[in-house]
Order: C-alpha cells, then structure tokens, then sequence
C-alpha cells in the first residue's frame, strides 16, 4: 500500500520514530509495521503496539535493535513523546590555531546538546573543539542523507572528516569500518549523556593522563604513548 495512504501525523511520527533507531529509514520501519499492525497503521492500530511486537514483527528485522532503543521508538510511533526537534546549543566563533593542543570532536545528536543519535540515524553533528583547558562548540552539521549518493556511512563519515574523535549512542561495525578509515576514533555512549558535560569530561583527560589511544590523536610521538601506557599499566 501506498505511502500516501498515510496521514501526515503518522507519517511524521514513523519518520521521527525511525531516526531513532541505527540504520532505520522509514521504509524499513513501514515494513515493521505493515507486519505488525497491518496497512495503514493509524493511530488506533499503533495504540495497541508493543516492544516485542516491533523486535518480532517481519521477521524480525529489528530484533538486534537495544530494547531501550525500541522503546523510545515506540513512545514516537504512540505520540506519548515530544516529537519537537530541540535546537542545538549556540556555535561560538573559532579560528583555527585559537587552542593549542585541541582536538576536534563530532557528537551524533538527535536534538538539543545531547549525545543520543546513533552514527546511521542522527538528525546531526555538534562539532566541538577541544582542549586541557577548554570546550568549544564550534559547529553544528545537520545531516541529509538524501545528498549521500549510494552510501550513506561514506556520506555521514564525510561530514566529520575533519574530526579526530566521534562520540555516539551506537555505531555498526561497517559503518564503524568507515569512520575509522578516516582516522576517527569512535566511541559509544548508550546513556545519551550531555554533550558538555563529556566535552569537560575530556578537556579534563586532556590536561591529565590521556589513555594511549587519545594521546596517539592528540599526535604525541611513539616515545610519548610508551610513556602513557606505562603510567595507565601502572595506576
């Protein structure tokens, strides 16, 4: 059935719902749902959904999907969740040069200035330079997938390739694949946390001990991480 046969504030709460989940679109999440509650799911069939009906409905094209996930998906499909798209935190200006030592971090984001996008479905990237003394938002890349020609990793990758580190919910092995291609460190954070506050977090590290892997981004040379891994082995 039709994708028009869809009323618009389904159609909205499918789109939003979808965005949550790691490489979701809204057909698959429609596919999901024709099995589940049948062609054109209203808001009368989606009242009466459940968490294991979307991990087992087609088949289970989701069931590998974190249940947490599933529910904030769900709570969308339902309408029982804030379907307004917060806006970021301001940009602040920056020059390149302006803090020495800094790194350069992409946080997925699905609204406000929290970390709670997965790599395949974030609504966008808050760019963040960081140093041993500082946090800045430098940046904030909304993401249309629709500008990706045949490979929609390769795209989002793209738009953070001038980063040296990536902070999100989730990321898949292929697309993980992708992102370390770049020389983009990745790393998961599944509790959704403040931006900021993992952004002070790690100007923190920065001025302190950084693990081997940070300090390998930061561009320490081979007798600087030797010196890291054995202050890490021995703390």
């Amino acid at each position: 059935m039709s994708h028009a046969t869809l009323t618009d504030d389904i159609a909205l709460r499918i789109g939003l719902a979808a965005r949550t989940l790691p490489d979701t679109d809204p057909a698959r999440m429609l596919k999901v749902l024709a099995d589940a509650v049948g062609l054109p799911p209203t808001a009368e069939s989606l009242a009466g959904l459940k968490v294991k009906d979307l991990k087992t409905a087609a088949e289970g094209e989701l069931a590998e999907i974190d249940a947490d996930a599933l529910k904030k998906a769900l709570a969308l499909l339902k309408g029982e969740a804030d379907m307004d798209i917060a806006p970021p935190p301001p940009v602040e200006p920056y020059a390149d040069g302006e803090m020495p030592g800094s790194i350069r971090v992409a946080c997925a984001s699905n609204g406000g200035d929290q970390i709670d996008g997965h790599f395949g479905s974030a609504r966008r990237f808050l760019v963040y330079q960081v140093s041993s003394e500082s946090h800045r938002l430098i940046d904030c890349r909304d993401i249309d997938d629709s500008q990706a020609e045949d490979d929609k990793n390769s795209h989002r990758a793209g738009l953070i390739a001038d980063c040296q580190v990536l902070y999100c919910a989730s990321i898949g092995g292929p697309a993980a694949a992708k992102v370390v291609k770049r020389d983009i460190h990745p790393i998961k954070l599944p509790d959704g946390p403040n931006a900021g506050a993992c952004m002070a977090e790690l100007s923190r590290i920065l001025g302190n001990k950084a693990p081997p892997w940070l300090a390998k981004v930061m561009g320490a040379d081979a007798d600087e991480r030797v010196r890291f891994e054995r202050e890490a082995s021995e703390a």
